[in-house]
């Protein structure tokens, strides 16, 4: 594998892990030239067909794990939610979108699915991805999400005693 700072041909494996879902394999390098021995993390997994992504505007992209995952870390920023549990969420997301679509995917089940693994993971994450997926318009609108949320997590929080 190419040492993607300094372009030297080899590298070493220093660790290598199956993800939870057992489809990828993450596996820790590092560069075979002295000179850098710089480590950086690839990732494994099995080819498979092109997903597309039709968007609002019907525009056809194909589908990204690594924007999905950029969408999910910029919502998650400065909370306390591990690398580890983004690419879950991801790799959740994407087999499941697999197994449901054939080739097309509209992106509002992808926000959908992105929207409901916050709300779980993180409720200021999921309001910050709300605010932009559903585009709120005015401060009202965003204080009712919030209030929705705080009355979820207080449903939740009496079941549990």
């Amino acid at each position: 594998m190419r040492c993607p700072y300094c372009e030297a041909e080899n590298s070493r494996v220093l660790e290598s892990r199956t993800s939870d879902d057992g489809t990828t394999i993450r596996r820790r390098r590092e560069c075979a030239n002295e000179a850098c021995a710089r480590r950086f993390t690839t990732y494994e997994r099995v080819e498979q067909r092109p997903l597309m992504v039709i968007k609002k505007n019907a525009d056809r992209e194909a589908f990204s794990s690594e924007k999905l995952y950029r969408g999910l870390a910029k919502a998650c920023e400065k909370r306390p939610i591990s690398t580890e549990q983004l690419e879950t969420v991801v790799n959740t997301i994407e087999r499941e979108l697999r197994l449901e679509y054939d080739r097309e995917v509209p992106s509002s089940a992808i926000g959908e699915r992105v929207m409901e693994a916050l709300r779980k993971l993180d409720g200021v994450a999921y309001v910050r991805f709300a605010s932009v997926y559903r585009e709120f318009r005015d401060v009202a609108t965003l204080a009712k999400e919030v209030l929705a949320l705080l009355s979820e997590t207080s449903d939740k929080q009496q079941e549990s005693t």
